[in-house]
């Protein structure tokens, strides 16, 4: 007669990885933080610095040491590229040609610095305060790797059946993943046939539920550049005669951007938000409500003792929601050509430069968009200036495929288990490159894309936490939905 198969005890789980990140986790994520493993879009010795190879060997040496049992793991180097870290786990149910693999996925290459960090923290400095692990990367996304393994030994700990687990860690996701495709090129025979995807690299509405990622912006990141002269000129000697290369640049943008209200001129940059969709936001609405935008630093200003506070584009929670997961917007993120305000003088600058990041809805092909936007900055420049457009990264949306029931059963569950809450949904108005190729890859898998990057965690700014109460729910949760994941 064979033995009964254990049933997961949701609360040993909880137990079980609450201590992991308490003894261990949040130790080996403040030694993490302390390295300054920029992604190689913000660091172009990334190689000679080491500092990648250094965050993926550590992490990789942290796995061995868990002695998962049926675990494999390898580092991975490709010529020229940054390395990732892939790890297999042998199922404990019974394979059948059918059977699906879950595919976990994290990355440990990080944003730059950033100003504004308040005293006593920084951005390799990491401080453990109140249940936050403040410092660059632990929140976005270096936890994952670890929560991931910390899952799986959760489910081994109760010997509960699980299906093959494979975990895919790359060093180049904050330069929108490059280097990603030639690796699943080299791995596609070994994922496995995928039926569940687990990307721990997103946000939460809040801290008490559990939430499902549903779609996620694209990208077109790029530099306009506006240049007008050879060289700095005089100017009360030329200004009124030369035009500003600032001017132009702000005639240029106007071709892309209505300035009063911030809303995109090309009708190509937009789509029709899907019913589900605005169904789903609504719902989160009724959830959140202002908390949408208060969740923000805004600018505060006391004038005569009344405390004015700076406005969002909108106080609907519904429209805050779909304005920034489902529409178009335009960000100026870095700007080059002008002097330090200590060092201005009279003088006409030659040029002026902008780094543009453009966020795309979750349906518009990221690559078709560039095109049209090269074409639409550079074309027939005012006083036939030198207007150039070179985009440096371009990643496309993405909108999650229909939910399947065991899927929202399963999430259900495990948000109730842990957060005493339903499960949320909620579009991200960031980009994870490898959610497109994945769904294209796999269209029949299901996609748990989730994250600990809930309100004021600050990622890629200044004052970056980890929320550490939320990860061991977050964990445990993880742990519930593969153990709910069905034979096929």
């Amino acid at each position: 007669m064979n033995a009964p198969v254990p049933m997961l005890n949701t609360a040993q789980v909880l137990s079980t990885v609450s201590q992991a990140w308490d003894e261990d986790l949040v130790g080996q994520l403040s030694d993490y933080i302390e390295i300054p493993a920029k992604s190689p879009a913000f660091d172009a010795n990334w190689a000679q610095a080491g500092y990648l190879d250094k965050v993926v060997e550590r992490t990789a040496a942290w796995i061995e040491a868990q002695k998962v049992a049926g675990l494999s793991l390898e580092i991975i180097r490709l010529p020229g590229r940054t390395p990732i870290l892939f790890f297999d786990v042998a199922a404990t149910r019974p394979q059948s040609a059918s059977s699906h693999t879950v595919l976990m996925y994290g990355h440990l290459d990080k944003q730059p610095e950033f100003d504004g960090w308040r005293n006593g923290l920084g951005p390799w400095t990491p401080k453990y305060i109140d249940g936050k692990l403040y410092g660059r990367g632990g929140a976005d996304d270096g936890y994952a790797a670890y929560a991931a393994i910390t899952a799986i030994q959760a489910l081994k700990e109760q010997q509960v059946a699980h299906p093959r687990i494979v975990g895919l860690i790359e060093t180049c996701e904050e330069s929108g993943s490059p280097d990603l495709l030639p690796y699943i090129d080299v791995l596609k025979t070994r994922l496995g046939d995928v039926g569940l995807v687990i990307c721990l690299d997103s946000g939460a509405g809040n801290y008490d539920q559990l939430w499902l990622t549903t779609s996620l912006r694209g990208m077109a990141a790029g530099v306009l550049k506006v240049e007008i002269l050879t060289e700095g000129i005089h100017s009360g000697d030329a200004s009124g005669l030369v035009p500003s290369s600032f001017r132009i640049m702000r005639h240029v943008l106007d071709r892309l951007e209505d300035s009063e209200t911030g809303r995109l001129l090309p009708k190509s940059f937009h789509c029709e938000i899907p019913a589900e969709r605005l169904a789903q936001a609504q719902a989160t609405a009724g959830i959140l409500g202002d908390a949408i935008y208060k969740r923000f630093p805004w600018a505060h200003h006391d004038c005569g003792g009344s405390s004015l506070v700076a406005l969002p584009t909108t106080l609907d929670p519904v429209e805050a929601l779909i304005r920034r997961t489902w529409k178009p917007t335009l960000s100026v993120t870095g700007a080059e050509g002008f002097p330090a305000l200590k060092d201005a003088g009279n003088v006409l600058r030659p040029y002026t430069a902008f780094k543009l990041s453009l966020r795309l809805p979750p349906l518009i092909d990221a690559a078709a968009a560039v095109s049209e936007l090269k074409t639409l900055l550079e074309d027939n420049a005012p006083y036939q200036a030198k207007v150039t457009f070179h985009s440096e990264s371009t990643s496309s949306g993405w909108n999650a495929p229909s939910t399947a029931p065991w899927f929202e059963q399963a999430l259900n569950d495990a948000s109730l288990a842990h957060f005493k809450a339903p499960v949320g949904f909620i579009g991200q108005g960031g980009t994870i490159p490898l959610m497109k190729l994945l769904s294209t890859g796999f269209p029949n898998a299901q996609m748990m894309v989730c994250g600990v990057l809930g309100p004021q965690s600050n990622a890629h700014g200044p004052n970056e936490f980890l929320h550490v109460p939320y990860a061991k729910k977050l964990t445990a949760a993880v742990a519930q939905v593969i153990a709910q994941m069905p034979e096929q």
